[in-house]
Parts: structure tokens; sequence; C-alpha cells
């Protein structure tokens, strides 16, 4: 009997333990300040998408050019394995033939490549690019 007792206080004093040292760990991470990531502020893009004037991707059309369009745009830029997650992420909408993408992107390079497949697609003067390069910090 006494044996039970001695193995059931064990295991409470070391649960006990591990939580004490799991709550100085979060309370000293708090007081130094340091937190593991900060947390995203898309204030800014959020407010630009509101606004009636910018496309948005639930305005993309749903007649059958403007979704072929849009799908030979995503298909050649999903294709490109040299792009970044980044770049394979970009909100491409179409409406009335013309292009607007959208999203941030790694690099230059990334912009002007799905700008390039954009254009050739879709043509020359039917893409508007809002892309922003957001390189990795």
């Amino acid at each position: 009997m006494s044996g039970k007792i001695v193995k059931a206080t064990f295991w409470a004093v070391l649960l006990a333990s591990a939580l004490g040292i799991c709550s100085m760990l979060v309370i000293t991470q708090k007081l130094s300040g340091q937190e593991a990531t900060p947390a995203p502020d898309n204030t800014k893009v959020n407010k630009r998408d509101q606004s009636k004037t910018e496309p948005t991707a639930d305005q993309q059309k749903e007649n059958p050019t403007d979704r072929d369009i849009t799908r030979r745009i995503r298909r050649a830029v999903m294709q490109d394995k040299s792009l970044s997650s980044y770049a394979h992420n970009v909100k491409i909408i179409t409406q009335d033939g013309m292009v607007t993408l959208k999203g941030p992107v790694r690099s230059e390079e990334d912009k002007r490549a799905i700008e390039a497949k954009a254009k050739e697609v879709a043509g020359e003067d039917k893409v508007t690019s809002e892309l922003e390069v957001k390189p990795k910090t």
C-alpha cells in the first residue's frame, strides 16, 4: 500500500515540477519582450482591397474567355519551378479580358516573370500589375 502512495506522490511532484518550469519559461519570454513571430499587419492591403475600384479575387468573371485566360496564366506560373512559392500564389483576376496581378513575390525576377507570362497570354496592354516585392527578412 505504501508503495502505491510513494509512486503516486512521485508522479504528482514530477508533473508539478514540469508545469512550474513551463510556466517560468513562458513568463521569462513575456518579460523579456521577445515574441517568436510578430503578428502580420495587412491593414493597408485590406483597406486597399475594400475599395470598390480595386479588383479582388471574388470579382473574377465566370465567362469562358476570362476563366480561360486566368487558367492559362495560372498554369504557366505553376509550371515555372524557378519561381518562389510566393510567386506561385499570386492572385490572377480577369475581368472582361483585362488581367490584374496582385500579391507579394520574393524578387524582381519573380515579378517580371509573372508579368511576362500574363502579357503573353492576355496581351501586352491588358495586364495591370500590383505585385509587390517582399524579400525574406
